[in-house]
């Protein structure tokens, strides 16, 4: 489900100030650069309040950021709703005890990690990304969340790129575009 799709006015101005690099990291890639969203104050406070408004009343206690644009979005959104925000990051990242979920990618794999006791059973937890491609790396996050015993109540994302085809059938998400 996306905020445009309700019709949310403040969705194309959100979209104005992402700016498309054709070509990067590599030819045939068009990046979504969310850079130029965070230096327009009115861009980046409308996206942050739309989750806001979505999350408020769902009695989240956790908000799960993913590195590293997830770590932009999700202390913001967390503070909003009085949500304590745990980050899960790439491998070897966190000091300490960590619990890690493995994931696919197109050539290989890799991993996520977060800290051991960030969670808890029965938390209810939004995972946060700048970003949903395939949902890989989301799915990986779901269920890292869940082998804690933590309810996953949604993935947020502020761009989906559809032409890459969400491939987790489980992943409930909700996007901004």
């Amino acid at each position: 489900m996306s905020a445009s799709e309700d019709g949310d006015a403040r969705v194309q101005g959100i979209f104005n100030a992402i700016r498309v690099v054709p070509d990067f990291p590599k030819p045939g890639i068009m990046f979504q650069d969310i850079t130029t969203l965070l230096l327009d104050h009115k861009a980046f406070r409308d996206s942050i309040d739309i989750f806001v408004e979505r999350y408020k009343d769902k009695n989240i206690s956790v908000v799960a950021g993913i590195e590293a644009r997830g770590f932009i979005f999700g202390p913001p959104i967390a503070l909003a709703i009085g949500a304590k925000f745990v980050p899960i990051r790439k491998p070897k990242k966190l000091p300490g005890e960590v619990i890690s979920e493995e994931y696919a990618l197109e050539y290989g794999t890799d991993r996520i990690e977060m800290h051991v006791g960030a969670v808890q059973p029965g938390d209810r937890t939004l995972v946060v990304d700048d970003l949903i491609a395939t949902g890989g790396t989301l799915s990986a996050a779901m269920r890292l969340l869940e082998r804690v015993g933590a309810e996953v109540v949604e993935c947020a994302c502020v761009i989906e790129l559809p032409e890459l085809k969400v491939s987790a059938s489980n992943l409930r998400y909700f996007y901004l575009n």
